[in-house]
């Protein structure tokens, strides 16, 4: 089944900011990555503070809701878990959509979704501060259904796909059986009223593929594997390549 007519790229720059601070000399920037991905096309920018601070820093993230006053068409999204550090950059500069992602401190990356009905009682303030700022609001979920049709109950707006399982499972004999795994949940999230953005382990092989089968997809959240491609093909380059995916995995 096609997805909806086409799926907006935003790229995490997590990755850049890592570079950045094994030195001390302000380079690769941050900002600077961020300008080069918009004027190539990219729809927005992701960027996933932690409290460790080993990927983006606060200074980063006022920086770069600065440059996006500049580019009012294109989003930003902070990502990051609700419960260490996160609300207090979403106060303060208001992005577009706040990501709410179940990691842990010093956790190596995100790894599941949030374990709805469990965590409902906890999220349920946090998605209405987040919605009385004016922010969208997005779970990070595991493709289980059950748990999706809570998100809705507590006020998501949207949900992103936990994407790591299709990953592993593409061009494997297990990769239909997640493609449907994941077609059926964003069939439940749309029948809700949710969107649905997804993210995690894609890359310009597997993309195509999964916009294809998995309906409406809004969003794809792409950080790592963009990142090490413009190591070979410059940053600019690479942007375009996952528009040309996108599109591929939208007819």
């Amino acid at each position: 089944m096609p997805a909806h007519s086409i799926t907006n790229l935003s790229v995490n720059l997590n990755k850049v900011a890592l570079l950045r601070n094994t030195r001390a000399l302000g380079i690769p920037s941050v900002t600077r990555a961020a300008k080069i991905v918009l004027e190539a096309g990219a729809n927005g920018i992701t960027v996933h503070p932690r409290p460790d601070g080993r990927h983006v820093r606060a200074d980063d993230v006022r920086e770069l809701a600065d440059l996006l006053r500049e580019w009012p068409n294109a989003e930003y999204n902070i990502e990051g878990n609700p419960f260490h550090n996160l609300l207090e950059f979403v106060r303060d500069v208001r992005p577009h959509q706040c990501t709410l992602v179940p990691d842990e401190s010093g956790q190596f990356t995100s790894d599941h979704g949030w374990d709805l009905p469990r965590d409902n009682e906890r999220l349920k303030p946090v998605i209405d501060e987040l919605k009385t700022l004016g922010v969208r609001v997005s779970l990070f979920m595991d493709a289980e259904p059950d748990a999706i049709r809570q998100s809705k109950l507590i006020g998501a707006d949207r949900i992103e796909l936990y994407t790591e399982p299709y990953a592993q499972a593409f061009g494997t004999a297990n990769q239909a059986a997640q493609l449907k795994r994941f077609a059926d949940a964003a069939k439940v999230a749309n029948e809700l009223g949710l969107g649905v953005n997804a993210g995690h382990d894609l890359n310009l092989d597997n993309l195509p593929t999964f916009l294809h089968a998995v309906p409406r997809v809004l969003e794809v959240s792409i950080g790592h594997a963009l990142i090490a491609d413009a190591l070979e093909l410059g940053l600019a380059e690479t942007v375009r390549r996952y528009q040309a995916a996108i599109a591929k995995g939208c007819k």
